[in-house]
């Protein structure tokens, strides 16, 4: 029998992706994704009976409350999914590879360019959450944190990732304003998929930083996405964070990525040199094969 990897958080993008591409990434493991629908990861009796059915010998752990504005209005809920389901699936998982999906919201945003040895400071409920728990998983030795970045691709329902939380307000007759002066380093989700699975057939714990080698505004990476995107034509607003209203936001969550660079067997692409490659190899967009560059 192959070996069993469990992914949490199946339903959502990164989730989606590293069990749709299994197949092609890691053949050699038997993955099995589990969505909100399949099992509420804050039931522990529950938790603990599907993991004792399952059996796994490595996990996955995508599932979060991942908006920022959601966290923020539910506080109680973003530690209950964000940290103690996050720390009891650990525990349930103490001899066995656990990889945590972590954020750069770990970082004020102050710097830019994070290594992971640089000191996290969020200024947001859902980093100091993410920060929380990534302490928690790394009191084990085996265990692996990997913080990502924004993240691009198809989701399941169309509302996880940023390009369709944009298109769908353009498509509503709104208007997206992005700021020219906060920075990030966006991945699409396959990319980030086929690195998680990579790290799951080795034996590399501890923390990591996995993003894109492009640093870009928001402006920026919505302009890179106009060819693709026509609906988005003029309804890109560009504006300046500090007339940002609501939960604080990181100037700059570029990540330094060298560290996993040097574990994986393919270069992590930057956002416009990915979408260029798609162009000319006439390719989908978000297909789960990294560009090759």
């Amino acid at each position: 029998m192959k070996p069993r990897v469990i992914v949490t958080g199946a339903a959502g993008l990164i989730g989606r992706y590293c069990v749709t591409s299994a197949s092609r990434w890691a053949p050699d493991w038997d993955v099995q994704g589990l969505s909100r629908a399949d099992l509420d990861l804050t039931d522990r009796a529950a938790t603990e009976q599907t993991w004792r059915h399952l059996t796994p010998n490595a996990v996955i752990h995508c599932a979060a409350l991942s908006r920022t504005k959601d966290c923020e209005q539910n506080p109680q809920l973003a530690r209950r999914i964000n940290v103690d389901a996050t720390a009891y699936l650990a525990g349930l998982s103490k001899d066995i590879p656990f990889i945590f999906l972590s954020s750069g919201e770990v970082f004020d945003g102050q710097q830019g360019w994070y290594r992971e040895r640089d000191a996290p400071n969020p200024i947001n409920f859902y980093g100091k959450t993410k920060l929380e728990a990534e302490r928690l998983v790394l009191q084990n030795p085996r265990h692996t944190v990997v913080r990502i970045v924004l993240t691009a691709g198809t989701s399941q329902n169309g509302d996880r990732s940023f390009v369709e939380d944009m298109c769908r307000a353009a498509k509503s007759g709104k208007s997206v304003t992005l700021y020219a002066d906060e920075y990030r380093c966006p991945l699409p989700a396959g990319v980030i998929a086929r690195a998680i699975l990579e790290l799951s057939n080795k034996n590399v714990p501890g923390l990591h930083h996995l993003g894109g080698r492009e640093r870009l505004s928001r402006w920026e990476i919505g302009q890179a996405l106009l060819p693709w995107y026509p609906e988005l034509q003029g309804c890109l607003v560009k504006g300046c964070a500090r007339d940002h209203t609501g939960a604080l936001r990181p100037a700059d969550l570029s990540l330094n990525c060298e560290k996993i660079q040097a574990r994986l067997s393919f270069p992590i692409p930057g956002f416009r040199s990915w979408l260029k490659d798609r162009v000319h190899r006439g390719v989908d967009l978000w297909d789960y094969e990294p560009a090759r560059l």
